[in-house]
């Protein structure tokens, strides 16, 4: 039989491409390629955090958590026996570390009021339009940025007892010499180092937030007739609150962990805070005891402690964020109701 004419000016007939078998495994493997592509990148990509959280964190905490329960030098780390909670009991013993946990908590207090207060301030005045904001947010930073021993090394000079700034100006207005390496000024010497280096810092985190308030508030506000302070204490505070209560935690934590401002303010050297321990942190004391006394499980009793007060100081941040939570709700439903 002859095939069938085909029309002048008509398409010529599609023919179905049938794939060759060849073809369909090479796309066989790019579609299995491309499903595990899709299961496990995210985890590749996610995997070096959790190998270095595991390296320099994880791991340190658990072997400090079982050495704090043995007996073990610094010089034969392997070399532990077993003492139980003996090292945690004598910490409730020991006069030095209720010192230094008062020493850690007086700075801490000195320290962070006075520089969350100051860094609200700051930003509160470049939240308005200024000429050089910019170069004002950068110099913020400047502090921050600075290397804790050139700050706390200029600080020293700075409070010099006989030829330092701070007394020369308390001589110059009429007042004695103090000595800033003794007592309680001693507190107040190391706290204006972590309040010139953190403040800055804080400020721009203050800014950050109240540059994220709705313009409309403040307009608001100034219809209603208030003033500045006005709207900064019933406008601006009330939308920071969780932004402060950050800011609390994490410099109370910072606080707790101080150790460099203490240990280079000493003008002897050394971590025992002073000759009579005045200004000894728990990260001095902790410091003490695992490399210069070579208690190595003392000092994983020490550092166990600290945690376990991050934890605490963890556990009432959860507790005051749930309830300003809970107020700020009932106080949305309340306004619906109305």
């Amino acid at each position: 039989m002859s095939a069938p004419p085909v029309k002048q000016g008509g398409a010529a007939p599609r023919h179905k491409h049938v794939p060759s078998s060849r073809e369909d495994r090479r796309r066989a493997r790019r579609s299995r390629w491309y499903q595990r592509d899709v299961r496990w990148s995210p985890y590749g990509f996610v995997a070096p955090f959790f190998l270095f959280f595991g390296a320099f964190s994880l791991f340190p905490l658990l072997y400090t958590g079982w050495a704090s329960l043995h007996k073990v030098s610094l010089t034969a780390p392997t070399d532990m026996e077993w003492a139980g909670l003996h090292n945690f009991t004598r910490l409730f013993e020991d006069d030095f570390f209720w010192n230094a946990l008062r020493n850690t908590f007086s700075i801490g207090i000195i320290s962070t009021v006075p520089q969350l207060l100051i860094a609200l301030g700051l930003a509160h005045l470049l939240n308005y339009k200024l000429r050089g904001a910019t170069f004002y947010r950068v110099a913020m930073l400047a502090p921050y940025a600075t290397s804790v021993a050139a700050a706390t090394l200029v600080f020293v000079v700075l409070f010099g007892r006989d030829y330092g700034m701070i007394n020369w100006f308390l001589g110059f207005v009429g007042f004695d010499p103090v000595n800033w390496h003794e007592g309680m000024t001693s507190h107040f010497a190391i706290s204006a180092i972590v309040i010139w280096r953190w403040t800055g810092y804080n400020t721009l985190i203050y800014l950050a937030a109240m540059q994220a308030v709705p313009k409309d508030l403040y307009e608001s506000a100034a219809l209603d007739g208030a003033s500045r302070w006005q709207q900064f204490v019933h406008v601006t505070i009330p939308a920071l609150r969780p932004t402060i209560l950050f800011t609390v935690v994490v410099s109370t934590i910072g606080a707790t962990q101080l150790f460099g401002e203490p240990l280079l303010f000493n003008p002897g050297g050394g971590a025992n805070g002073g000759p009579a321990h005045q200004y000894q942190t728990l990260g001095l004391y902790l410091y003490e005891q695992g490399w210069v006394n070579l208690h190595l499980g003392r000092a994983s009793a020490i550092a166990w402690m600290m945690f376990l007060i991050l934890v605490l100081i963890a556990l009432v941040n959860w507790l005051i964020s749930r309830g300003m939570q809970k107020r700020e709700l009932g106080r949305k439903t309340a306004r619906r109701r109305s």
